[in-house]
């Protein structure tokens, strides 16, 4: 039988546990989403992860699918935290058939606390171990889902010295003209970060493209370069 049924259960009870109405409320706040939370901050959740880990070992692609998406269809918003830190965990299932998964929690996901790490920490590292996913992230920059624009940026951020730069430059052009906060920000994020790998290149593009380039965007790249 499988164990992941009550490994959720097991991380689902904790968290009930652990709440804190007077936390959940402010955090709720901050997220400004009507997604209930528990009221757990993430000391106390990456806590629990462990707790279920120590009785329960996942051993198949299977089990660490349906735990991943079983907890990310959750009703409480930390529970999606629990399933991108499930995900991140168990790196030996991090493979190309797992960015499926990866793409799901996309689509339906909400706000920045989600969108970013699952762009930055799942899907970034995919992309560059199988170069052909590139052509997702060419796709998102022109969907109507405004996160997905966003995550065709931030998939890029860690990459470092791997950047595919005329893909990022490419995006970056396409969407500089929108006037959508969490696109200017996540333009001038990737860039901030990029300029600690090649500074000079982020001078030269901002420069170039100063006038494509939203001033929000442009303070964000240039943040640490002066």
């Amino acid at each position: 039988m499988s164990l992941v049924i009550p490994m959720v259960i097991f991380m689902q009870q904790r968290m009930a546990e652990a709440g804190n109405a007077d936390t959940a409320k402010a955090m709720q706040a901050y997220m400004k989403t009507d997604q209930p939370f528990y009221g757990v901050k993430m000391p106390a959740r990456k806590a629990i992860f462990r707790q279920a880990r120590a009785h329960t070992k996942i051993t198949s692609f299977v089990e660490y699918q349906r735990l991943v998406l079983w907890l990310w269809s959750g009703e409480n918003r930390e529970e999606q935290y629990l399933a991108m830190d499930v995900a991140e965990y168990y790196k030996a299932f991090r493979t190309r058939e797992a960015f499926e998964i990866y793409a799901e929690m996309l689509s339906t996901a909400t706000h920045w606390d989600t969108v970013d790490k699952i762009a930055s920490n799942l899907i970034g590292p995919l992309v560059l171990a199988y170069p052909e996913l590139e052509a997702e992230l060419v796709a998102w920059r022109e969907d109507d889902n405004m996160w997905l624009r966003r995550a065709s940026l931030l998939a890029h951020l860690k990459h470092k010295s791997q950047t595919n730069v005329v893909l990022l430059t490419e995006t970056i052009l396409l969407l500089a003209h929108e006037s959508e906060f969490f696109i200017q920000k996540a333009i001038g994020w990737v860039l901030r970060e990029y300029a600690k790998t090649d500074p000079d290149y982020v001078r030269v593009f901002v420069a170039t493209h100063e006038k494509a380039l939203s001033a929000l965007s442009k303070r964000e790249a240039m943040k640490h370069l002066g």
